[in-house]
């Protein structure tokens, strides 16, 4: 007789229902894994993780209040004990590279199978990396993001339609200021104009 595996404490944030109740059901087949809490938004993980203490965190990438990297990142500083495991739509190689700065354990696209997720958890919670090899091969030849962490955020909230003036107010910077980070921006990624720098700097994961 197999002795019992210990159980798993797993919290999932997934702010598509479908999805999120279908990763839920999911896991609820598995007798090692227990889910602990069910968030749809990435600003809400930090204090449900204080509260339900799970071994690995299902992030998505893409939540509101919060991406699933920067809520990786609060999780590792705040409840170390917790392991994160990224869910991604998204094959960016940057995004690969953020998610290692935030002490990411594991990185999963959202089309892999179902068993690649239960593993996946299980070998996160063992303290184990599980990285997509490809994805590895194409950030390493990518590069990590050009910007500085200020010249990302002004360009984050330029690709939500803010004016500059806007920007300033919110990231409490003179506007003098902002067109200097939107240009170094602009000359970093290589872009011809505002637009085009939000979109190389998207496309390769680098916000």
């Amino acid at each position: 007789m197999r002795p019992e595996r210990p159980v798993i404490r797993v919290l999932i944030a997934e702010d598509m229902h479908l999805i999120r109740r279908a990763l839920v059901t999911l896991l609820r087949l598995e007798d090692d894994i227990e889910v602990v809490a069910e968030l749809d938004r990435g600003d809400e993980i930090v204090a449900a993780a204080m509260r339900t203490r799970p071994d690995v965190a299902v992030l998505d990438i893409d939540l509101p209040g919060m991406d699933g990297l920067s809520a990786a990142e609060e999780l590792h500083r705040q409840v170390p004990d917790c392991r994160s495991l990224v869910l991604t739509g998204h094959d960016k190689p940057g995004n690969l590279l953020r998610a290692l700065k935030a002490h990411v354990r594991g990185y999963i696209v959202k089309d892999a199978p179902g068993d690649a997720l239960v593993d996946g958890i299980r070998q996160v919670a063992a303290g184990r990396r599980v990285l997509d090899a490809q994805l590895v091969a194409v950030a390493l030849e990518t590069g990590s993001s050009p910007l500085t962490n200020r010249e990302t955020d002004v360009l984050r909230a330029a690709s939500d339609g803010l004016s500059v003036d806007q920007i300033a107010a919110r990231l409490s910077l003179s506007p003098a200021t902002v067109r200097n980070y939107l240009s170094y921006s602009i000359s970093k990624t290589g872009g011809r104009n505002r637009i085009d720098a939000i979109n190389i700097a998207r496309d390769a994961g680098w916000m």
